[in-house]
């Protein structure tokens, strides 16, 4: 039997298009394998959102290859598409594949056989034409919870991010098909899809029956076609008054959102191209909290943008110490050529870059034990996940506001929804708790 490696770099949209890639060679007769050691083909897919991640990429086709010189090297993802000739240089890459040829990777090394001589390797561009790319089946993969992508690509072109430019424009998955596919997950036993997208919140903008997130939300609610969704990342401005009453009312929405800001300074806020100032995002958080006032909020922040001022740096700290958040996503800035903020001049000093991203991230971890603590006795609804905690061989619970406790239960509590308690948190953040016996 032909044997496959393949790993992820990146973003959750990432993930679902790997576990698109795998679930097609799995029932075409391959066998997916844990190490690349044991492969006839590894398949990369490589991440370009900063300069870093996208040297780690480098650093893994790298390290693939020297695990098993013996086998083919596919390579795609966002530095596949954005610096192909980068990872051409790369000894032993066999085939390099953009976004435009991903989804028939399976599809190309099934016909190629033993051999990746057939495999496209120019990169095409993209155009305004460029529909949506997905698979089908619904994308189960090998996780508990399944990624639905329902949305690729951006208009926004902020001026730090090469995502639109490895993308393309945005472009949507139509909704009958997203029913659909939950559904399907559904059939297959899934009790949560994790809705994702590059711009989620520009679902719908692009059809030719032009549609919203928002109005997408309410079908899913009407419907009903799965257990529980959780929306991977959405825009402040997308985040509507009706989609938090939605969430708010309905238990198929996660309580759990996931918001950049990536600065609370708003002239830098500006230089980056984002659409909204601090005095908008303080409001949102305050109204989401409101509604649901043990709603998870993770929030994304960018430290170190040209002209960043240590007084933009305060200010950004102090908006984001006063607001009731769960979580932080820190970032150092990366200057990306082929961006305008590539250019641009006052770039803050790698030392200084450092501090304040480990302040912020200090912050992060007061902001998350603050909020394990605010959940303490409460009861939650969690999914159980297929693999047990690998230290204590308890299972793990994922609540719906995003918390995973540690509990004890047999194995046909497996990829069910459960109520459960937190009970304790210990001092190194492991959080414990109890399902609740109907």
């Amino acid at each position: 039997m032909n044997q496959f490696y393949i790993t992820t770099l990146g973003c959750k949209v990432n993930q679902y298009e790997s576990d698109g890639i795998a679930t097609a060679l799995i029932s075409n007769g391959w066998l997916r394998v844990d190490s690349p050691g044991e492969a006839d083909i590894s398949i990369i897919n490589t991440c370009a959102v900063t300069s870093r991640a996208a040297m780690q990429s480098r650093q893994e086709i790298r390290s693939i290859i020297r695990s098993n010189p013996e086998a083919k090297v596919v390579v795609t993802g966002c530095h596949a598409q954005t610096e192909p000739e980068l990872v051409k240089g790369i000894e032993n890459v066999h085939s390099v594949l953009g976004h435009t040829d991903k989804f028939k990777i399976a599809e190309a090394i099934i016909a190629a056989d033993e051999g990746l001589d057939d495999l496209p390797s120019p990169q095409k561009p993209f155009s305004s034409a460029t529909l949506f790319q997905g698979f089908e089946p619904a994308v189960t993969g090998n996780k508990t919870r399944a990624y639905l992508k329902i949305q690729d690509g951006c208009n926004s072109f902020c001026t730090y991010c090469i995502v639109p430019y490895a993308r393309g424009r945005s472009r949507s998955m139509p909704e009958k098909d997203i029913i659909s596919h939950l559904e399907h997950l559904d059939r297959k036993g899934y009790k949560e899809a994790v809705i994702t997208g590059i711009h989620t919140g520009a679902w719908g903008l692009d059809l030719a029956d032009k549609s919203s997130f928002t109005k997408l939300l309410r079908t899913i609610v009407e419907k009903d076609p799965i257990h529980r969704i959780r929306i991977s990342s959405i825009e402040p401005k997308e985040l509507t008054d009706e989609i938090i009453g939605l969430a708010a009312g309905n238990p198929i929405i996660c309580d759990h959102f996931h918001i950049p800001l990536q600065s609370g300074d708003d002239e830098i806020l500006k230089r980056m191209g984002r659409p909204y100032d601090t005095g908008y995002f303080k409001e949102l958080i305050w109204k989401i909290h409101e509604a649901m006032p043990h709603a998870a909020m993770g929030i994304d922040v960018l430290q170190g943008f040209p002209g960043e001022s240590e007084e933009a740096f305060e200010r950004t700290h102090a908006l984001l110490a006063g607001l009731p958040i769960s979580y932080l996503h820190v970032f150092p800035f990366s200057a990306r050529k082929g961006t305008p903020a590539y250019d641009y001049p006052d770039k803050v000093d790698s030392e200084t870059l450092k501090r304040r991203c480990a302040a912020m991230r200090a912050l992060g971890l007061e902001k998350r034990r603050a909020f394990e603590q605010k959940n303490l006795g409460r009861r939650l609804e969690g999914v159980i996940q297929e693999e047990r905690d690998r230290s204590t061989g308890m299972l793990k619970a994922i609540t719906s506001n995003y918390l995973t406790l540690l509990v004890e239960g047999g194995d046909e509590f497996k990829r069910c929804a459960v109520d459960v308690t937190l009970e304790s948190v210990v001092p190194a953040g492991t959080l414990h708790g109890t399902i609740v016996q109907p």
